[in-house]
């Protein structure tokens, strides 16, 4: 890793990398765990050089890989099977699926929400430093990102389930027979930006 990439900056990807490796111990879902990590994987690779040739904040490295951690904790479970019920009964005693009347698996639901709240910091940055946008034009880009990657992503997800065998489709997926399965994670996505660019700061300049 590049020396002048900052001592927090490196523990971060240090850490991302970590949990990546653990995630393939005793890996569930063998035959979707490459596509599901590949993103994590090539991120890890290209780190130092992409913060070498265009350096961003600890904040805005910090949001990108807590981002990734929480993809690479769904990856290792094919996200409709994180057993977060399970460890909610560890420590509570009962469920979230009990206490909220939950009949799927949400954790898909949270990386979608996360995705949006977490690009705010890092987009609006690029935005500001490299695009020469204000504060109005800074939002409008992360508005726009946020939708853009969303309606991408869904669109692969369609894709790969014609391309690909059924059963690695569907786990890939992992729309849980929900048909407006894609139109709520968007939304989502979506809510998650424009919350936390909602937020009150001192230094609006700080990420919009």
């Amino acid at each position: 890793m590049s020396a002048a990439t900052p001592p927090a900056q490196r523990r971060l990807i240090g850490a991302l990398l970590a949990l990546l490796l653990l995630a393939q111990v005793d890996q569930p879902y063998p035959e979707i765990a490459l596509l599901q990590h590949i993103p994590t994987m090539l991120l890890i690779v290209a780190a130092p050089w992409l913060l070498r040739r265009w350096p961003l904040s600890t904040a805005s490295v910090a949001c990108i890989a807590l981002f990734m951690a929480l993809h690479t904790l769904g990856g290792r479970y094919a996200y409709s099977n994180v057993p977060y019920d399970d460890w909610a009964r560890a420590i509570t005693g009962s469920s979230l699926s009990d206490a909220f009347g939950w009949t799927r698996n949400h954790y898909d639901r949270l990386v979608h929400f996360a995705f949006g709240a977490l690009s705010v910091i890092p987009v609006a940055e690029i935005a500001r430093r490299w695009g020469g946008f204000g504060p109005r034009g800074a939002t409008l880009t992360v508005l726009g990102w946020v939708l853009a990657i969303s309606c991408l992503y869904e669109i692969f997800e369609w894709l790969l389930t014609i391309v690909a065998a059924g059963e690695t489709a569907d786990r890939y997926n992992g729309q849980q027979g929900d048909i407006w399965d894609a139109q709520k994670d968007m939304a989502l996505a979506t809510l998650g930006a424009i919350l936390v660019l909602a937020i009150p700061r001192r230094d609006r300049r700080e990420y919009a």
